[in-house]
């Protein structure tokens, strides 16, 4: 069945929204696009005539692609090597999605969207339509083949595994670039204790390489801990020069919702640290190297420059 200009227009009206769900549920930018194209394609394949609701339908197909890809990712980061992290996504992506109320903006964070890898699939896309979409449980059954009550169920369960006693500190561009500013102070002078008193006791850092940037393969856990591995990657060195192929620039950027640096090398974003902040100071610092996925980040990094840079990192 053909495809009329008005129901592709119809689509297209969707797709942003049908990215950011699937980006929350998979954690993958890359992921989210080639799930909403098949979307696309089985919309195209549809008898449309038949679909009384065009965004119910398309949500249900959607998050049936993610489910069953959700599935076939947990197999296949049983074998990843080191620790996985999500893609991060810089600030005015619409993969993003709306990020209206606090339970929004928290539900694409990257520290939420790593511990979201703890649900099960049912439980994260409940997750993810009740809170980050506003769906009722009468629509999320529907869309999920269960009954409300079971709905309301998963949704319990889902927020008790991701319940935290900490809330998020909010931030703008302004805000985050105070915080980068304080972090790379610390991280640049060459002592551990400026940056233990930014870190709370428990605070956690992970390094994603893919296998395709060398990084650290466990979690770093406590303030001491991190600050003495961020002391060794900040340190400057002529192989370290050598080992990235030029020297690297540092900048301040909101990358899902909270403050980060990213680190260009070349005009190409080579990592990016997230620091997920909450009243109590950094809780957790994650820093993705994986160039697997920086792609789609440098892309829009390039496109909305040009950018002030804070200094060189060695």
């Amino acid at each position: 069945m053909s495809l009329r200009t008005y129901e592709a227009d119809l689509f297209e009206g969707f797709r942003g929204r049908l990215e950011a769900i699937a980006y929350r549920m998979l954690g993958s930018a890359g992921d989210a696009e080639d799930v909403v194209q098949e979307t696309y394609l089985r919309w195209h394949a549809a008898d449309r005539e038949r679909i009384e609701t065009p965004e119910a339908w398309l949500t249900k197909v959607l998050t049936n692609l993610c489910l069953n890809q959700l599935t076939s990712a947990r197999v296949r980061r049983e074998t990843y090597v080191g620790q996985w992290l999500p893609e991060p996504v810089l600030a005015g992506d619409r993969m993003l999605g709306p990020a209206d109320t606090a339970e929004q903006r928290d539900s694409v964070s990257l520290a939420m969207l790593t511990l979201m890898e703890r649900l099960s699939p049912n439980e994260r896309a409940v997750y993810v339509l009740r809170e980050a979409f506003g769906y009722a449980h009468r629509e999320i059954a529907e869309i999920l083949d269960l009954t409300e009550s079971n709905c309301q169920q998963i949704h319990r369960r889902a927020r008790q595994h991701l319940a935290s006693g900490r809330p998020r500190a909010e931030v703008d561009a302004a805000a985050a670039r105070k915080v980068v500013e304080e972090f790379l102070a610390a991280a640049l002078s060459g002592d551990t204790e400026p940056l233990v008193r930014l870190l709370t006791d428990d605070a956690v850092g992970v390094a994603d390489g893919g296998a395709r940037v060398p990084a650290r393969r466990s979690p770093v856990v406590g303030a001491l801990g991190i600050a003495r591995y961020l002391r060794g990657l900040f340190r400057p060195s002529a192989a370290k020069r050598a080992l990235a192929g030029g020297e690297p620039v540092l900048y301040s950027a909101v990358v899902n919702g909270g403050p980060a640096v990213l680190v260009s090398i070349d005009e190409r974003i080579a990592g990016v640290i997230c620091l997920h902040t909450t009243t109590d100071g950094v809780v957790a610092v994650h820093l993705q190297v994986n160039p697997d996925k920086l792609e789609r980040l440098t892309r829009r990094w390039a496109a909305s420059g040009p950018h002030l840079p804070f200094s060189k990192m060695w």
